[in-house]
């Protein structure tokens, strides 16, 4: 009796590092929430893609990590779960209006977590529940779910900076990484900038 072939685990899966969002999805997405009035998911986005943090430290933000009284902060630092390492983020202006609406219209006090969760279980949004509303995100702007996840919106502001920047230092800096190689591997940009470089070339 011949041996069946074992099918690869991954066969028909989409594996690897998640895609990050290009400047025309983020609008897109920015915009959608905008005109749909999801104070909440808007405030989500935007620091999702500000911050570059992981889900984990992201889904546990408290408003004083954000807010000093009624002011947003312009930068704050955060101690991340996975590394024990402090790293700072900038929180810009439109950032700062949807934290300021979000705020407000929860009414969240000064050491509530920043973004709740609806389940009576979890007293913020789980990261399961954040990968759910990133899905819902991309897929309504027509985007392939399965392509994009919550590591895509840790590298989206970092891979639109090195793009610009060219400063691999930089980027380290703001995702707080340790070695720079781990940038180089995250950003997959040793792959890109080769493949970028060959287009660039003709023979």
């Amino acid at each position: 009796m011949e041996n069946q072939q074992r099918q690869p685990w991954n066969k028909g899966k989409l594996v690897g590092q998640k895609a990050p969002l290009k400047l025309r999805d983020i609008w897109a997405i920015r915009i959608r929430l905008q005109l749909r009035h999801r104070t909440r998911d808007l405030a989500l986005f935007n620091t999702a893609i500000d911050s570059k943090l992981r889900a984990c430290d992201l889904v546990k933000l408290r408003v004083t990590d954000v807010a000093h009284g009624d002011q947003i902060a312009s930068r704050t630092i955060v101690m991340q779960q996975k590394t024990h390492r402090p790293v700072q983020f900038e929180i810009t202006e439109s950032t700062k209006q949807s934290l300021r609406d979000w705020i407000t219209v929860a009414g969240l006090r000064p050491d509530a977590y920043l973004f709740p969760s609806r389940v009576s279980t979890s007293p913020h949004l789980s990261t399961r529940q954040y990968a759910r509303i990133l899905h819902r995100w991309v897929a309504e702007i027509g985007l392939d779910g399965p392509a994009y996840g919550t590591h895509s919106m840790r590298r989206t502001k970092a891979s639109l900076i090195y793009r610009r920047t060219k400063n691999l230092r930089a980027v380290q800096l703001l995702l707080g990484h340790a070695k720079l190689e781990s940038t180089v591997r995250y950003l997959g940009i040793e792959v890109d900038d080769a493949l970028e470089m060959a287009e660039q070339t003709e023979v």
